[in-house]
């Protein structure tokens, strides 16, 4: 299978695992029946969650990048505008420009999945690019989940849907390192974070 047609079909797989699991056993912090395709899922140290385990035949870029999780909670684009919207202003490496970005806090995330006491948390990208990072670093660089560049949603394909990224030029310690090197910690494409208590 090309990974174009991987990376669809996972996307899909996870939405509609989320809306069946969300029918067959409701938990404390359901979902609205008319949200939209599921776009992130956070695992481990969490809340109650609002939806259940993997399922190996439904989540399956999940179950390729070797995910395992009894309970999780998702959020829809709806659900991450809901929160509250941060705007950043880095300078790209791709094009050497300053560009807007703008989405939730990553912590406020993280608080909405009710993982607020993990101390490090797992990003993991569609491409199945993960980063391990310090809670302190997450609170220190203000990370936040962008949903929007320049103004418009992030398309797949692009950078996005959601881009887990913070901004290099507010932090001299960052700004040290050659741009090619200051997004390691920002991997484009974040769809699962895992919270490490």
């Amino acid at each position: 299978m090309k990974k174009r047609q991987f990376l669809a079909a996972g996307l899909l797989g996870m939405s509609t695992t989320a809306i069946a699991a969300n029918k067959k056993a409701p938990v404390a912090c359901s979902a609205p029946k008319d949200s939209g395709p599921v776009l992130l899922t956070l695992t481990g140290a969490i809340g109650a969650g609002n939806r259940g385990a993997l399922d190996p035949a439904l989540d399956q870029m999940m179950a390729k990048q070797k995910l395992q999780f009894n309970r999780a909670h998702t959020f829809d684009f709806a659900a991450l505008s809901a929160l509250p919207q941060t705007t950043i202003k880095p300078t790209l490496e791709y094009d050497n420009k300053q560009h807007v970005l703008s989405g939730p806090l990553l912590v406020e995330v993280l608080k909405a999945a009710g993982a607020s006491a993990a101390s490090d948390v797992l990003l993991r990208a569609v491409d199945g690019y993960a980063v391990q990072v310090a809670l302190a670093d997450i609170r220190k660089y203000r990370f936040i989940v962008a949903t929007h560049l320049d103004g418009k949603p992030i398309p797949l394909g692009g950078l996005g849907p959601l881009w887990a990224v913070y901004e290099p030029d507010s932090f001299p310690d960052i700004m040290e390192k050659p741009i090619s090197a200051r997004f390691a910690l920002c991997p484009w494409g974040t769809y699962h974070i895992e919270a490490k208590a």
